[in-house]
């Protein structure tokens, strides 16, 4: 569907450099990244509003990198919503079909339609400013859509709503490309939104891509310590590897040896999320090759899960559900077992 071959574009104070990114058919796609990284201004680029220095872009296989925004297809939802601030919803959502000369009656019929789908009939003759931040999200996607884009860029659309109002809307826009046979390129700064979402996930670092993947190889495999540190991996441990028998590695990190199966020698970065990594109280017989006694030095108490900082020799990052927490009667200063499989271990 969409193919980016090696885009740059110099702004002065900011470049993009070298991007290459290929996006399927029906395809929910997130670029991933910290502020400033250009995740906007790559989203621009797609839809036009910027032409780049170099490189070319495709959208089924027809070279569009020159082509001006309204020749490209393409909806935009802004992380403001630019509603027309003048116009009631029913406008707003019509304004599409209305440039393209849609008879009255067919576009009354679409727009009611479509304000059904996204359960904001009773809005029609609402004015902008009096919607709260989800019904004004719902209005820009309904316009957007509307006109059945075969791909939808939508910038950061989650970032100014309540959790609820959030979670409520994760929902449905996970099913927006189904229903509408629409491509999705999201762009968020968000990782739990990424996770929730994403078919796959690109990682945009100072105007370049740092990995792409699944949100299995994302979040389980970074490919360095940027990545590993902006996904939440919590535990990132530097140490020397060498082969260690039995189809593992094993990891020193000058107070520890910690066993992998992956193979990889030298300096190297392990990572193990904290939800991976399993307490009890006392020593128990397990299958993981990794089994440390440490003390607790650290309890965040995070709401649904408890977050807590035991140093093994190397300090580790553990999860607990609230329940688990209260039954094991842990404090600060208490010593507790850990352990986590060589599986569990990434190496880069």
């Amino acid at each position: 569907m969409i193919r980016i071959e090696n885009i740059s574009r110099d702004w002065k104070e900011f470049k993009l450099m070298n991007i290459n990114l290929e996006v399927e058919d029906d395809e929910y796609f997130v670029i991933l990244g910290p502020s400033g990284s250009g995740k906007t201004m790559l989203l621009e680029l797609i839809a036009g509003i910027w032409y780049p220095d170099s490189g070319k872009i495709y959208m089924n296989d027809k070279e569009v990198t020159l082509l001006p925004p309204e020749q490209r297809g393409v909806g935009f939802v802004y992380q403001n919503y630019m509603l027309f601030p003048h116009k009631n919803v029913f406008e707003n959502i019509a304004f599409g079909l209305s440039i393209r000369k849609r008879k009255k009656e067919e576009i009354k019929t679409e727009v009611e339609g479509i304000m059904d789908l996204f359960g904001i009939s009773h809005l029609a003759n609402r004015m902008p400013r009096t919607l709260s931040g989800g019904e004004q999200q719902r209005t820009a996607l309904a316009r957007a859509l509307i006109i059945y884009p075969k791909l939808l860029l939508m910038d950061e659309p989650l970032s100014a709503l309540d959790r609820i109002t959030r979670e409520e809307l994760i929902i449905e826009m996970k099913g927006i490309n189904k229903k509408f046979d629409t491509t999705i390129i999201h762009v968020t700064h968000n990782f739990d939104e990424a996770l929730a979402l994403a078919d796959r996930i690109a990682i945009l670092r100072h105007g370049e891509i740092s990995q792409v993947g699944d949100t299995t190889e994302i979040f389980r495999h970074p490919k360095d310590k940027f990545v590993a540190d902006f996904v939440g991996v919590e535990n990132i441990i530097a140490g020397t590897a060498r082969e260690g028998g039995e189809k593992l590695t094993v990891i020193n990190t000058g107070n520890i040896l910690i066993y992998s199966v992956e193979q990889k020698e030298g300096n190297v970065h392990m990572t193990v999320r904290p939800e991976d990594i399993t307490l009890s109280m006392e020593k128990v017989t397990t299958s993981a090759r990794n089994v440390f006694k440490g003390q607790v030095k650290e309890i965040i108490d995070q709401g649904a899960l408890i977050k807590l900082n035991i140093d093994v020799g190397e300090p580790l990052v553990v999860f607990l559900t609230r329940q688990s927490f209260l039954d094991m009667e842990l404090n600060i200063g208490k010593m507790v077992w850990t352990y986590f499989k060589a599986t569990a271990v990434h190496l880069f």
